[in-house]
This record gives structure tokens, sequence and C-alpha cells, in this order.
């Protein structure tokens, strides 16, 4: 028989991408509302890897990736992908995106994002939110996926979540004293 227990707290990573660079800041403080204080924010990417967006949102589109302070608990996912859908809704111009907001969290052994759709592969966390299994670590660093989508793949993200992954072992290397 196993013994339930607590998960390990996950690091609230959100990717965010948009055309106009400036929307970034205007929603900037509701993100710091939804996530806590940044700990670490990436530079400015271009999101090229598809041009799936470009009707809704236009080109060119920028990414940063941020990384926040507060560790939380994996079954917030839901809630704070609902809150960052509701950033997004008010951010429509003409019921187009001016920015999308894909929330997830880091744990020392894999990144997981929220997502809206249900697929083989994503698992049912409540409140119509699936959690999507993007990239596994492994001793040779992080691992993509047969799924994992090119963007999460590149080496800008790689590069940034192992960063993150980083100061993700030093905070609960802190929590256990």
């Amino acid at each position: 028989m196993s013994t339930p227990k607590a998960p390990a707290p996950g690091k609230l990573v959100m990717s965010v991408f948009m055309k106009d660079k400036m929307v970034l800041e205007s929603v900037f403080p509701r993100l710091e509302a939804v996530g806590g204080p940044v700990d670490m924010i990436s530079p400015w990417l271009d999101f090229d890897f598809t041009d799936y967006y470009y009707r809704e949102m236009g080109e060119p589109l920028f990414r940063r990736l941020i990384a926040f302070k507060p560790l939380i608990e994996q079954d917030a996912l839901a809630s704070i992908k609902l809150d960052t859908n509701r950033i997004e809704a008010d951010c429509l111009d003409q019921d187009n995106r001016t920015i999308n907001i894909d929330p997830g969290y880091l744990l020392s052994s894999r990144f997981i994002l929220a997502t809206g759709k249900e697929y083989s592969h994503r698992i049912y966390i409540g409140q119509k939110i699936y959690a999507d299994l993007t990239l596994m670590y492994t001793k040779k660093g992080f691992k993509t996926l047969e799924w994992t989508y090119p963007d999460y793949a590149s080496d800008a993200v790689l590069t940034f979540l192992t960063q993150v992954r980083q100061k993700y072992l030093a905070d609960i290397r802190a929590i256990k004293g």
C-alpha cells in the first residue's frame, strides 16, 4: 500500500507572447497579482516557430518567460489558468487576443503547462483544465517529448528553464533548511 503524501510545491512559470511589447507592461501588475513577485524573466524572444497565431494576433510575435518567487501548490494550476484566461479576455481587440498567457510549473523532474485542450497525454486537473507534460528532466538536462511544442524545445527556452530549475532547487533547499 502506498501512503499518500503532499507533493512538492512547484515554481510558477508563465509564457507570454504578443505583437505589441507594450501589452506586457499593461498586464504585468495583473500577472504579479496572480503569481506574486517576479523572480526571473527571460529576454525578449522571437515567437516564430509557428504561424498559427498570426491571423488572430498579427506578426511578428515576441515572447517572454516569467518565473515567480512564491512556490505554488501543484493543484493551484487550474485556477491560475482561469485567472490568466480572464486577463487575456480583458485584453481582446475586436474579439482577437492581443496577448497569449500560458501558465505552468516547474519541478525538479518536469515542466507542466496548463491548457483547456484535451489530448491523450494531458491529464484532467479540474475546472475544465488539463495538465500537459511538456518537458522531462534527466541527467542530461531537459528532454523533449514527441508532443513538445517546437518553441519549448528551442535552445533559448531550455536554457532559461534550466536557470529557473536551478533557482527552484535553491528555493526547495531553503525551505528544507
